[in-house]
């Protein structure tokens, strides 16, 4: 699609060659970001840059960029709500890839595999232990060993993979199925010491006093489609068979999970679709949506455990990790039962506690999402996902400014009106105006401040007064010296009398972008023109100096709303007017890109801490 651009803000003469300087500016931030997305895996971004810099494309505008802002906790009641089906409520296989896989949301199947040989034959209650070690007696299995336990971390700095043989960890769960069965308080746990097996082609890594808790049978091959090799249970598939639902699936994996005593698993993710089977004992399992995944401050996406989540279910620091401290805000528990099955869909969080001699398997296959993309396409989709993830964080650190702060604003100047303070505030402007250098401007050119209405009044007379409190008023008299790195030597300063930083990028922090939050566009293009005529260098120090990164987010929304609002000749006249204030019109572009892509920045920043646990 062809990019169009609508007229400058100059004369004809300049006009060419702003236009030429425009479009290698924003062809540049074509290339890299705008591009249109897959429709399967994003909604398409608003298109909003040239032309909220006064330039447009052509054709309509998308919904305004502002009112995009997503609340998770909000979507978790709404659309993320796990459902729960009864054993006369299976669905088919297509009514599962249609209706609940390609939803991405969990789901409970109640009694789903009540039907499963192992289902009886497993059960520890019912000599399911004997059976297990009959079968499987001689096999040699990985368990985990967790310093830890019951708790069971992923990272694997956290746990050790031991090998022994399964008969052993079977006479382990023996062993504490008859403590239960026993009730003696004062029972103390059998340590297991190091075990040499004559059928192990090495010992077994257990070294010292291990107690049997300490151990859990985590993923334990069944079937691998990538490793067949590794595969130690397979006599188990028997006893199994893949739920109805399931059967059009390429499985990637089927595993077994068995623990003696009480276990709990750190948060994590798993990079396929999964549905955890129970086959004896209870799990209550809490699951996050991806979304939420700041809360749980996911590992570093280079380490080895990225998929699991950094806090410390024992003892969580919330000084170090505060978002952790709301994260159950966010969450959904399930308790599942001998015989339930939970669809767990691919990147959901989820953490599971165990009970006694708890048996499960589970069956992992890849999304169609993730089998359907081409290879070549990664860095594509990568770029296309970072940057909606960036626009979702600018969003929603522009939404904390609530339309309370317009309604302020109005009243303010309300009660300016009644008060008669207006008048006082027109002589102040006047008595400004009369400072600034003027000189060749046309009286009837000068707006009258009594045409505008008292909200932009307000506004006007704030950014005045701000511009002129932190800058030394000589220096206002003063041409700017234009500079698109901002190398000026003007004495920014603030109430204090200290040197003011435009390097902010939280709205409650800049008083200016504030005020251009809270003026609607049509006060705004008032605000801008008077400005224009009557405070030029009040202006280019706002928009040169002044203009946060946050302020030039605000800023350029603001140009967005208020081209979606005027017809193309009235959005030709305020930009030539806005732009003619300037000495160097490039500088004043200049300007507000590189603040408007400095928050961009930090956008990313933020989403590279919060989803990849990356501070950059």
């Amino acid at each position: 699609m062809g990019i169009s651009y609508g007229p400058l803000p100059a004369s004809i003469v300049l006009e060419q060659a702003f236009s030429s300087r425009i479009k290698r500016l924003y062809c540049s931030w074509m290339l890299n970001i705008d591009l249109e997305f897959v429709s399967r895996l994003v909604t398409a971004a608003p298109e909003r840059t040239a032309r909220s810099l006064g330039y447009s494309r052509g054709k309509p505008a998308a919904d305004s960029f502002l009112s995009v802002h997503h609340d998770v906790g909000k979507e978790m009641e709404e659309s993320l709500e796990i459902r729960s089906f009864e054993f006369d409520q299976l669905p088919s296989a297509t009514q599962f890839a249609s209706q609940i896989e390609s939803s991405n949301i969990p789901a409970v199947f109640k009694g789903c595999i009540k039907d499963w040989k192992a289902f009886s034959n497993w059960n520890p209650t019912e000599g399911g232990l004997d059976y297990l070690q009959e079968r499987l007696g001689t096999s040699v299995v990985e368990a985990m060993l967790s310093r830890t336990a019951p708790i069971f971390y992923g990272d694997i700095r956290r746990h050790e993979r031991v090998a022994l043989p399964f008969s052993t960890f079977i006479g382990l769960c023996k062993q504490h199925k008859q403590k239960m069965y026993d009730g003696c308080d004062d029972y103390v746990e059998p340590e297991l010491h190091r075990q040499v097996d004559s059928n192990l082609e090495s010992p077994s890594l257990l070294s010292g006093d291990v107690a049997p808790q300490q151990l859990y049978l985590a993923q334990a091959p069944i079937m691998s489609a990538e490793n067949e090799e590794t595969v130690q249970l397979e006599t188990l598939k028997e006893d199994i068979a893949t739920p109805a639902f399931l059967e059009t699936k390429k499985l990637a994996a089927i595993n077994l999970w068995m623990n003696n005593a009480k276990s709990k698993s750190s948060a994590h993710y798993d990079p396929h679709h999964n549905l955890l089977c129970i086959v004896a004992g209870c799990k209550q399992v809490v699951l996050w949506p991806p979304a939420a995944s700041p809360m749980l401050y996911p590992m570093s996406v280079y380490g080895e455990a990225s998929n699991h989540s950094s806090i410390s279910l024992e003892n969580p620091d919330f000084s170090i990790y505060p978002r952790a401290e709301h994260s159950g805000e966010y969450s959904q528990k399930v308790i599942l039962h001998a015989g339930d099955a939970l669809f767990i869909p691919e990147g959901w969080f989820h953490q599971v506690d165990s009970d006694d001699l708890t048996i499960a398997v589970n069956f992992w296959w890849r999304s169609s999402i993730m089998s359907s993309l081409s290879e070549h396409m990664d860095a594509y989709y990568l770029r296309r996902i970072l940057r909606r993830m960036m626009d979702r964080e600018m969003n929603q650190a522009l939404a904390k400014a609530s339309s309370a702060d317009r309604e302020r604003l109005k009243r303010h100047a309300c009660e300016i009106h009644t008060n008669g303070e207006l008048d006082s505030m027109e002589h102040d402007l006047d008595q400004s105006c009369q400072k600034q250098d003027l000189k060749g401007k046309e009286p009837q050119q000068r707006i009258l401040l009594q045409k505008i209405g008292p909200c932009s009044l307000q506004a006007l007379h704030d950014l005045v007064s701000l511009v002129h409190d932190c800058v030394n008023v000589a220096d206002i008299n003063q041409p700017m010296q234009s500079s698109s790195t901002f190398n000026s030597e003007l004495n920014v300063k603030n109430d204090n009398g200290k040197i003011m930083t435009t390097e902010m990028f939280h709205l409650e922090d800049d008083p200016i972008a504030k005020i251009l939050w809270t003026l609607e566009p049509h006060a705004l293009q008032e605000v801008f023109v008077v400005m224009a005529h009557n405070f030029p260098r009040t202006l280019e120090v706002l928009i040169l100096h002044l203009l946060s990164p946050v302020g030039a987010e605000v800023l350029t929304r603001k140009f967005d709303d208020m081209d979606q609002k005027t017809s193309e000749e009235d959005r030709k006249k305020f930009y030539q007017v806005f732009y003619g204030a300037f000495d160097d019109q490039f500088a004043a572009m200049d300007a507000i890109l590189n603040q408007k892509e400095l928050f961009a920045l930090q956008a990313f920043k933020n989403v590279m801490d919060k989803y990849l646990g990356e501070k950059l």
